[in-house]
């Protein structure tokens, strides 16, 4: 069963297998490789996927991920704190998801406070619907309440792990539908969301 874990390095060679995936599938954004210029940020985070190979890099860059909850964190211009937290199964990295803690213009219309990403050879097994209602109590217990979640018309299976999670449509802007979910509310069987499905 898929459980969400705070990035850290057992997660290394998981997590490059699926950053492959990400980059075979042209989905270079999702493979969570960052690449921050060093005039937007003190610390240099630029990486590649093969800087990615040394564990001590890797480790290194699990702590910056996971240290980006607080927020007294440095962050590049522009970010605003954040729980990243990632998608595992049998211990495997399948996936992420972030929660934003503040909302900026940018993200009011197209991040929202929510988002996710699954490998591809994990998709289409309720991952991001699971992932989505464990991440809705971490969104309560920091007052944020409801949720704002986008996605693009055409990603069906987004679509469909927002609303199963109760997500209600507002409208759509600039390409994206945006969705509020109410994070503290109970699912329709009467059990807070994040329980057994």
């Amino acid at each position: 069963m898929l459980e969400l874990a705070a990035p850290h390095p057992r997660f290394h060679r998981s997590f490059l297998a699926a950053a492959d995936e990400f980059l075979t599938a042209g989905e270079v954004s999702y493979a969570n490789i960052p690449a921050l210029r060093p005039d937007a940020f003190s610390e240099d985070l630029r990486y590649t996927r093969e800087d990615l190979e040394d564990p001590v890099a890797f480790a290194r860059l699990a702590r910056w991920a996971a240290s980006q909850k607080e927020p007294e964190a440095e962050r590049p211009a522009g970010y605003v704190p954040c729980t990243e937290l990632w998608m595992v199964v049998e211990d495997e990295y399948v996936g992420r998801i972030t929660l934003r803690h503040e909302l900026t213009d940018l993200l009011l219309t197209w991040g929202g406070h929510i988002g996710y990403s699954v490998r591809p050879s994990a998709r289409r097994r309720g991952y991001a619907t699971r992932a989505l209602a464990l991440m809705l109590p971490v969104a309560a217990g920091l007052d944020i309440d409801p949720v704002l979640v986008t996605c693009d018309p055409d990603n069906a299976g987004s679509r469909g792990a927002i609303e199963n999670n109760g997500g209600v449509y507002e409208d759509t802007r600039e390409g994206k539908l945006r969705f509020w979910v109410a994070a503290a509310a109970p699912d329709l069987a009467g059990s807070p969301r994040g329980g057994q499905r």
